[in-house]
């Protein structure tokens, strides 16, 4: 028997309908009406309203999700879970997962990207996992404009603040600029950790009688509404300015010693074997958490509204269920364990209350989620407790494929020398405000191509495993075509990896687009999809999980389509750091791959950084992908630095994979890095095509060595290209003879082109 609910007063005439307000359409509301039977009352549309947004419910996306392939021999935890988990060896499981605060951190720059990342934290701990490493690709409008300069400033200060307060380092990231961003910047955060195997806990709750435990924070009004009213909701134009005050409480404030706290509190009771199940309350809050933990174990909740602790009087209880405070969790412990689990959260100074009681599922199947003011008080809000997630629209919305614009004619690059030096710039004013040392297991960190970790810290077993992470996007590619743009993606990350002689073992994705009632973008996000999986399994990778930002847009406008794939990589054994981009006086300087794309245009410029930023032009295909090649050249690479990182010596000095800007650029970094400059050519000292310059074709390594005939043949062998371009040495760095700059001016630009765009250097 359901107990009465108290039904809401009529609608004020000419007032907009409490559903639409709330973020539910037309048909939703009926919907909802149907699975209870009755009407609504205020907090329960409430419940829906956030439950079923397209950042909780993924209404939009989740029928293309379906299509990426989420199993393989490692993956302990997949796809729905708090985070992706893999066998990693020797008893040690990894946890990852990437998340957006894409919204909240156009309007408040600082706190959106601090709970960005204390979010991204819970989601790693929750699974009994130590968070060991950050990473955060950016992008923002043009930097030339005072607005996103702030937003650069605020967003860097938030992760710094955060991250390096809690304690867990930032090890690499992204920082792209492009005016499809100005309004609507992307603030992604990726997360990894590590446990041992048998520490892992799931979000379930099971065994009526157990009792639901807040732990962490108290409740406040900051982040009421955060993923219905920011979320899934796009920016109107005036959204980018003055009137983000309207909205600055649906941000969350952070607070890293909080966090801290909670962690340490959570590990301890997960270690000792206290709890039955927990969760984070990200978005959604407690409506997240008390059902989709109730919902998962097939069981039923109550909770008492009153016992929630609040930090400000007069919250009304769908302020209280739908509060996205930071620094909570909610664990299911049985009775009998409740006053160690206090004992616990006391030593460590966490606050823990009983709100809640699991309750068991009804005759027909599945439980309830009761909203009480009181345990034994009156039902404010009674709905079943899976419906809030298991019954979420399913949108196929249509899909229509962009008028292609005509490309513009582009003619070969004129002056190489002044096209490369504009197109140099080093992160490193970002990650100089990051502690990325935080536990000492960083052994290569920002500024290279992918960020190596020894597997080690706190409870875990020994290990001589290293565990590498890159966070990868071409947008640029992706505008051109989402599909092949994102094969390219996981390609890249896959590349990066190699370069650190680690090899790729699972993915989690970001996938960040426009309005989704736009049938253009639809479209693009069902081929990016598309790509992903198709990626994947060539590479045999599994997805392990992942985040869909939607309604990024502003004034009608669209971003540019921008998924962001995480690929975590393994390496057997780790007692030396990677080579790095520095190469040597003396080197000799090999590419690794092909020179030039097999068909068509031997050097595509379509689609190129040189492109976009040298001529501002956009439109053409990308290059073609060969899957296989560029599967032997990154074997082939990974296991020439894997030795390396063993500490086997050997003949290789640098690598560094060729992505944005083309061989020009990565060229010129290794020598920017080195503070050693080069004489290179094509062979047989022929000169280099312009285009070969700064096309951007796949599967491709540049690599320093002092035995390139022994490089050359091992290439050979592994059914690789290969190429001698020259010799590293002096203070001049030359392609032939279209490019010839000073080092030291090379290194200006490099290190000083972002600080002079953020106003920062004169």
């Amino acid at each position: 028997m359901i107990p009465p609910v108290e039904a809401p007063p009529d609608e004020p005439p000419g007032e907009e309908l409490l559903h639409r307000a709330l973020g539910l359409t037309d048909d939703e509301f009926e919907a909802v009406g149907k699975i209870l039977g009755r009407r609504p009352n205020h907090l329960e549309l409430a419940l829906y309203a956030v439950m079923w947004s397209e950042h909780c419910s993924y209404k939009s996306s989740r029928l293309h999700l379906r299509r990426l392939p989420t199993q393989g021999r490692r993956v302990l935890v997949g796809p729905g879970e708090n985070a992706g988990v893999i066998d990693a060896g020797d008893g040690i499981a990894v946890a990852i997962r990437i998340e957006s605060h894409n919204h909240p951190s156009a309007i408040e720059p600082y706190q959106g990207a601090a709970t960005g990342v204390g979010g991204i934290l819970r989601d790693i701990f929750t699974m009994g996992a130590r968070p060991l490493a950050v990473m955060d690709p950016l992008f923002f409008g043009t930097p030339d404009d005072a607005r996103q300069r702030w937003l650069v400033e605020g967003v860097v200060g938030g992760i710094s603040g955060y991250g390096n307060s809690v304690g867990v380092p930032t090890v690499g990231g992204e920082l792209t600029f492009d005016p499809c961003y100005a309004q609507n910047p992307l603030v992604n955060v990726l997360c990894m950790g590590a446990l041992p195997t048998d520490r892992l806990v799931l979000g379930i709750a099971s065994g009526p009688g157990n009792l639901a435990v807040l732990l962490g924070a108290s409740t406040g009004r900051d982040g009421i509404g955060g993923v219905s009213v920011l979320a899934s909701a796009g920016f109107s134009g005036d959204d980018a300015g003055a009137a983000d005050d309207t909205k600055r409480p649906s941000v969350q404030v952070g607070d890293p010693f909080e966090e801290k706290r909670l962690i340490e509190a959570c590990l301890e009771l997960l270690d000792t074997k206290l709890v039955v199940g927990i969760q984070d309350l990200g978005g959604a809050g407690l409506a997240c958490a008390t059902s989709e933990t109730a919902g998962r174990g097939g069981v039923g909740m109550d909770v008492d509204v009153s016992a929630v602790p609040r930090r400000e009087e007069g919250m009304e209880p769908w302020e209280v269920m739908t509060s996205e405070s930071q620094e909570r969790m909610l664990a299911i412990v049985t009775p009998e364990s409740w006053p160690s689990v206090a004992a616990i959260c006391e030593k460590w100074e966490v606050r823990a209350t009983v709100i809640g009681t699991v309750t068991a599922p009804e005759p027909d199947g599945g439980g309830r989620l009761r909203i009480r003011n009181g345990l034994d008080g009156p039902v404010l809000a009674d709905v079943p407790a899976a419906s809030l997630a298991d019954d979420a629209p399913l949108y196929d919305r249509p899909r229509r494929a962009p008028v292609p614009v005509p490309a513009s004619p582009l003619g070969p690059p004129e002056d190489c020398a002044a096209d490369l030096v504009s197109l140099l710039r080093s992160t490193r004013w970002v990650y100089r405000q990051y502690d990325h040392q935080l536990f000492l297991n960083t052994v290569a960190g920002p500024g290279g191509d992918a960020a190596l970790l020894r597997l080690a810290g706190p409870g875990l077993p020994p290990s001589e495993r290293g565990v590498a992470l890159s966070t990868d996007s071409n947008p640029r590619a992706c505008a051109l075509d989402p599909r092949a743009g994102t094969a390219l993606v996981l390609a890249e990350s896959v590349a990066n990896l190699a370069c650190v002689g680690a090899t790729a073992v699972a993915v989690v994705n970001c996938l960040n687009f426009g309005n989704p009632e736009h049938p253009e973008v639809m479209w693009q996000l069902s081929e990016c999809i598309d790509g992903m999986a198709e990626a994947c399994r060539a590479f045999d990778l599994p997805v392990i999980g992942g985040n869909v930002s939607l309604y990024n847009e502003s004034g009608g406008a669209d971003i540019d389509p921008t998924p962001v794939l995480g690929v975590l990589g393994l390496v057997d054994a780790v007692h030396a750091p990677p080579p790095g981009l520095a190469w040597a006086e003396g080197d000799a300087v090999v590419l690794v791959g092909p020179r030039a794309a097999g068909t068509g245009d031997p050097y595509p410029l379509a689609g190129t950084r040189w492109a976009g930023e040298c001529r501002h032009h956009h439109g053409g295909s990308v290059p073609p992908l060969d899957v296989a090649g560029h599967a032997r050249a990154c074997a082939l690479v990974a296991g020439l630095v894997a030795a390396v990182v063993a500490g086997q010596p050997g003949p290789l000095h640098a690598v560094h994979d060729v992505s944005g800007g083309g061989v020009a650029v990565a060229l010129a970094e290794m020598a920017a890095e080195a503070g050693v400059g080069c004489a290179l050519a094509g062979p047989g000292g022929a000169e280099f095509d312009p285009g070969e310059l700064f096309t951007e074709l796949p599967s491709r390594f540049v690599v320093a060595t002092a035995d390139p005939d022994a490089l050359c043949a091992r290439a050979s062998a592994a059914g690789v290209p290969s190429a001698v371009l020259g010799r590293a040495g002096g203070d001049r760095f030359r392609l032939g003879t279209r490019v010839e700059v000073p080092v030291a001016e090379l290194r200006s630009a490099y290190e000083g082109n972002l600080p002079r765009d953020l106003g920062d250097l004169p």
